[in-house]
């Protein structure tokens, strides 16, 4: 994800373990999320996935993912709403945004800051964009804002405490997988100099680097890939497939061959963390914690 800063935003791949000195790839392309129209999103009521009921019944809980299978779309739809969200907002926007900018200023390649600040705009476009694309192809009767209501569940299946032993279950499986990456193929560095000088040419880089990376692209992401996607899926198929499948798209989606692996370890870990509270504000806490720790890994090393 890189043309300047080749850019797609999204989790960042980081290599942990023996070398902290190599961490993410951003990808030739940077990260992000996307949606819009009326609704009121508030944190306080957090962000309960695209489902409609608000109660859950004791039978729909009794095992692992209390995702409903009633969902805002129409079953058959699903595939042609992704194909439309990747190529008119996803490729467009995420892969080729920073090659316009470029192009539209007639420069070569970006200075850090113009980079950063062009790419958290992206970002909010696509954002925008995949709300409005969502609200209307989904059911006439369904309002977005229904899509975040909060599902009443057992103290258990609290999403702090989610988020909390998710963040920490990725961190174990990213650290082990890139350990064992480095002992059975050949260790190459993977520190990513272009996004080091960004969070180092300016605080206001620094900024919009934790607004992009934090707080846009892990809300525009899950809402794709596990509001929209995952919810989708899971009403058509048992939630272990859906989570494997959308955690595949989601890996494939950054265009980064590799990095695939560990993107779709990281997607597992935030479908498993929505199924079980049936809460997108899981799911995303874990994915902006990780992209955090990813940041500040590239700063200090």
């Amino acid at each position: 994800m890189v043309v300047a800063l080749r850019a797609r935003v999204g989790a960042l791949p980081a290599k942990f373990g023996v070398n902290f000195n190599k961490p993410l790839i951003l990808h030739p392309k940077l990260l992000y999320c996307s949606s819009v129209p009326k609704f009121s999103l508030s944190f306080k009521s957090s962000l309960a996935c695209y489902c409609i009921k608000s109660k859950i019944t004791d039978s729909s809980i009794e095992g692992f993912s209390v995702l409903s299978s009633d969902i805002p779309w129409e079953r058959g739809s699903i595939w042609s709403i992704l194909a439309i969200y990747m190529f008119n907002l996803h490729i467009p926007l995420g892969i080729g945004g920073l090659s316009i900018v470029a192009y539209l200023l007639q420069q070569s390649l970006l200075d850090p800051q113009t980079e950063v600040l062009s790419l958290l705009v992206i970002q909010i476009l696509e954002l925008i964009g995949v709300l409005v694309l969502l609200r209307f192809t989904g059911k006439p009767e369904n309002k977005l804002s229904s899509f975040f209501k909060s599902y009443e569940l057992p103290k258990e299946r609290n999403w702090v405490l989610a988020s909390l032993l998710g963040f920490g279950s990725l961190t174990l499986l990213v650290f082990l997988t890139s350990f064992l990456a480095d002992v059975f193929i050949e260790a190459k560095d993977v520190s990513n100099p272009i996004l080091k000088e960004i969070l180092l040419s300016s605080n206001v880089s620094k900024t919009a680097c934790v607004l992009v990376y934090c707080f846009v692209t892990p809300l525009m992401e899950e809402i794709v890939y596990r509001g929209f996607l995952l919810t989708s899926l899971t009403s058509t198929m048992n939630w272990q497939k859906a989570v494997f499948l959308s955690s595949m798209v989601f890996s494939a989606a950054h265009f980064s061959g590799e990095n695939f692996l560990q993107l779709f370890v990281i997607g597992i870990v935030l479908g498993c963390c929505y199924c079980w509270t049936g809460n997108l504000s899981s799911s995303i806490a874990v994915h902006s914690l990780y992209n955090a720790m990813t940041l500040i890994i590239t700063f200090v090393s």
